[in-house]
């Protein structure tokens, strides 16, 4: 019974310090906000059922976000059975639409979902979640080499994302009459992290 009750303590204590940044990364990762919010949830609430776990856990962020990534690559699985479907007509995807969020991010995170499941991930733990090289390949059991070649491909490949989709905005002609439009907002930019050399290498 203590355990329970320093566990919840110990998750809403998680909570308050790292559910924002965990939704964002994962907002990254599948492109769908509401998505993105259960998927946290549930790895809080999968938290709260292993009070021992959680409550030995040295990074309980890693813990979480490792959780909510598991959940996550399940769903993928079991959604290609509902994309088949989508493709031959028997059923309609939703509409997606997240109010209120900002243009550039929409566009960065439209990107990302062109980019394979491995790359977007690798992008999104490095320059998103805040994590090293290293870090990155124990969360995801890839060496080293791969890691630093994803993040070359990845970067290089939203590069170009991002500036074909502003062209395109340039170039969509208007309609007889229509007011002038205001200028597309800025190219939204991936920062480099700082803190070290930034390692850029294709695997060997």
């Amino acid at each position: 019974m203590g355990d329970d009750l320093e566990a919840r303590e110990a998750v809403r204590d998680a909570y308050q310090a790292h559910y924002r940044r965990l939704v964002a990364a994962l907002y990254a990762l599948t492109g769908d906000h509401a998505e993105a919010q259960d998927l946290v949830q549930e790895a809080y609430a999968r938290a709260l059922a292993r009070p021992r776990q959680f409550l030995d856990v040295a990074d309980p962020e890693a813990w979480l976000r490792t959780v909510a990534m598991n959940l996550a690559r399940t769903r993928w699985r079991r959604r290609r059975l509902f994309d088949t479907l989508v493709r031959s007509g028997r059923v309609a995807r939703p509409v997606e639409s997240v109010p209120g969020v900002d243009p550039n991010r929409v566009a960065l995170v439209a990107a990302l979902q062109q980019l394979s499941q491995a790359t977007r991930e690798t992008i999104v733990l490095h320059h998103l979640a805040d994590m090293s090289v290293h870090e990155v390949a124990d969360a995801l059991g890839v060496p080293v080499g791969t890691v630093k070649a994803r993040l070359s491909r990845g970067r290089a490949m939203l590069a170009t994302l991002l500036s074909d989709g502003e062209a395109g905005a340039e170039n969509t002609p208007r309609r007889r009459g229509a007011q002038p439009q205001a200028q597309p907002p800025a190219q939204p930019q991936i920062q480099v992290r700082q803190d070290r050399p930034q390692e850029v290498r294709d695997a060997p």
